[in-house]
């Protein structure tokens, strides 16, 4: 891809895991990136890796709007464009019952990980995309797809973040395509809970014979942002390794 043919997104909670290996599927091909995070230090590390020439990055709490406002107009400072956009961000601080969840602990869930990914596509849209097109991957989860014991009120943000993809899928056509990503069990740090101590026992139960590893995602989202994945809007793409069919979200 020459440098005239190359595009920028911005994919957030980037700094390590999922949304690191987001944004490598993408350098690789030849785009260029903004990641975020909350620490400057892991973010330098991997933009650094990313290499100097393609990859900026910007620090920061995804569902603060002056993070959001600050990354969009120093994704456009620097590469001119915003074709793409990745709301990877996600927390999951509780496991267990959702009655005995505090309703705060709630809030702050769907903050992040539903309310903070409508406002990065209102700010990316009114800043580019309404313009001049692009495409949007929401990273939702299978806990969306059916309940998922002890992850609950996650699996109701993700739920929510699958619809509002549908919806704005709807809203944004033809010119703006919007989808999303259902991983089962991914080796991160963030779902390292789910299957430590017991990777091979957990694994069994898949089809596949294996869990998630980052680059599975990644290279799913690079496909749905980009040319080949133009007649695809408003789907939701299960990367499970065949766990659902037999039943399992963990």
């Amino acid at each position: 891809m020459t440098e005239v043919q190359s595009r920028v997104a911005v994919v957030t909670g980037a700094s390590r895991g999922i949304g690191l290996a987001i944004a490598k599927a993408l350098v690789d091909r030849g785009d260029r990136v903004c990641i975020t995070g909350r620490n400057a230090e892991p973010l330098a590390e991997a933009a650094a890796g990313l290499g100097s020439d393609r990859a900026i990055f910007v620090a920061g709490r995804a569902h603060d709007t002056d993070h959001q406002d600050e990354t969009v107009a120093k994704t456009l400072e620097a590469f001119g464009r915003v074709d793409y956009l990745v709301n990877n961000v996600g927390t999951n601080p509780v496991f267990g019952p959702v009655l005995d969840l505090d309703a705060d602990v709630i809030r702050k869930i769907l903050d992040i990980n539903v309310v903070s990914a409508f406002a990065w596509t209102q700010r990316v849209h009114r800043a580019w995309m309404s313009q001049h097109g692009g495409a949007i991957v929401n990273v939702a989860s299978v806990a969306a797809l059916r309940p998922a014991p002890g992850l609950g009120i996650y699996g109701v943000s993700k739920a929510a973040l699958v619809y509002l993809t549908q919806q704005l899928a709807v809203e944004l056509g033809p010119d703006v395509r919007v989808n999303a990503v259902a991983p089962a069990v991914v080796k991160t740090k963030f779902a390292q809970a789910l299957y430590e101590g017991r990777e091979a026992q957990v694994a069994a139960t898949y089809p596949a014979g294996r869990l998630g590893v980052p680059e599975d995602v990644g290279s799913a989202v690079a496909f749905l942002l980009s040319d080949e994945a133009s007649w695809i809007t408003g789907h939701t793409m299960v990367l499970d390794g065949g766990s659902t069919l037999v039943g399992s979200l963990a």
